[in-house]
């Protein structure tokens, strides 16, 4: 009685529940990393990214004023200033030790160790006082404990586009990545037309031969392709990505693109035949506009996989900062800069938003493209 018409199997709403859970585990760390990717160093260690829209509670370390710095004010010898030096934030207690570095509440005065006063105000303004001339070259430690309201900046994205040098590595991804994308579609849609719609001798073992190549893995090509680049003078060049890219992408784009192509209407091509059209007037003006959807859905692959790729680029391209593509890019800052992870958050957010603006543009075309040809 389960699979009466009108009643929805009881199996429907585990997979949209599993849907559902697929797309938050995806969605939620691609979120954080957006939140990250705006926030300082200490924001960072002193809290998550979920937090990042309330206030903070910190403790720092600020160093007062040298003993040269001191003012006279009738028989005391003082030192004033702002632990927040221009920042924001609200003091809510201070020490003199790191030991103990909210012993003190905001406004109380402490005796430190060499016999001076110190207040520190909730404003983060201080005040260290001492009846004789302060000593040494050094000023006093003041541990503050601060509550911050949350801040957000840019500064990550322009440090890593200019300083680290990413943006360059982005120009590079995008040199590699656009002809290697438009190149295989352009070959495979001939190539889809033809083994559908021509007939020939051998198109059945050509069919078959691009069904093989489908499971080659590309790490067995990449040496002797490489040694045959250099060889023809076209070696860690650009030429020699686009091609190695078109190589390795046009089996999938041909399987694709010809069940796609062997699936529309034989009567428009028939009708299209007897008014005199010829196969390339059918190609151009019939079958390309009718398989917009599977070449979206290959572009889309296609692209990914290209601006996401590093070991191809590292076989076929030179290790320079004129073609190290973002990828390679990343890969020095993981070693560079481990520890910094705002610089690691907005390089990562920035590698990977391209490749979101994409598919989500033409996500709509992603299913119909890959279902195309699986039924009738």
């Amino acid at each position: 009685m389960d699979n009466i018409v009108g009643q929805r199997s009881s199996l429907t709403w585990l997979v949209n529940l599993c849907a559902v859970a697929l797309v938050l585990l995806w969605t939620i760390p691609t979120f954080g990393l957006l939140v990250s990717s705006f926030r300082d160093r200490d924001q960072i260690l002193s809290s998550g990214w979920w937090q990042s829209v309330f206030p903070q509670e910190a403790t720092m370390q600020y160093r007062a004023g040298a003993p040269d710095t001191a003012v006279q004010e009738g028989g005391l010898f003082v030192i004033a200033g702002n632990v927040f030096e221009g920042g924001g934030g609200v003091v809510s207690a201070f020490g003199i030790t790191s030991r103990e570095p909210g012993a003190f509440a905001a406004g109380e005065v402490a005796q430190t160790n060499d016999g001076y006063e110190l207040t520190v105000a909730e404003d983060g303004s201080y005040r260290l006082t001492s009846a004789t001339p302060f000593e040494g070259t050094r000023g006093e430690r003041i541990f503050v404990t601060t509550t911050q309201p949350p801040t957000f900046t840019t500064e990550n994205f322009a440090r890593v586009l200019n300083a680290e040098g990413l943006g360059r590595g982005f120009l590079n991804t995008l040199t590699v990545s656009i002809p290697a994308t438009v190149i295989p579609i352009l070959v495979a849609a001939f190539a889809a037309y033809a083994l559908a719609w021509m007939d020939f001798p051998g198109r059945a073992l050509l069919i078959a031969a691009v069904v093989g190549l489908l499971v080659v893995p590309l790490q067995l090509a990449l040496i002797p392709l490489l040694q045959l680049h250099l060889k023809a003078g076209i070696g860690k060049s650009y030429l020699g990505i686009w091609l190695a890219h078109t190589a390795f992408g046009l089996p999938l784009a041909i399987y694709l693109l010809r069940n796609y192509m062997a699936g529309l209407p034989r009567d428009i091509i028939e009708s299209a035949r007897v008014d005199g059209a010829t196969d390339f007037q059918i190609f151009l003006k019939i079958i390309l506009p009718l398989s917009f959807p599977a070449l979206a859905s290959f572009a889309i692959f296609q692209f990914l996989w290209t601006w996401n790729d590093l070991l191809v680029a590292l076989v076929f391209l030179g290790s320079t900062q004129d073609q190290l593509v973002m990828t390679g890019q990343l890969k020095e800052l993981m070693g560079s800069r481990g520890g910094d992870w705002e610089i690691l958050a907005a390089s990562a957010f920035i590698s990977i938003a391209v490749p979101l603006a994409v598919f989500f543009a033409m996500q709509k075309y992603l299913v119909r493209g890959l279902l195309a040809g699986s039924v009738k």
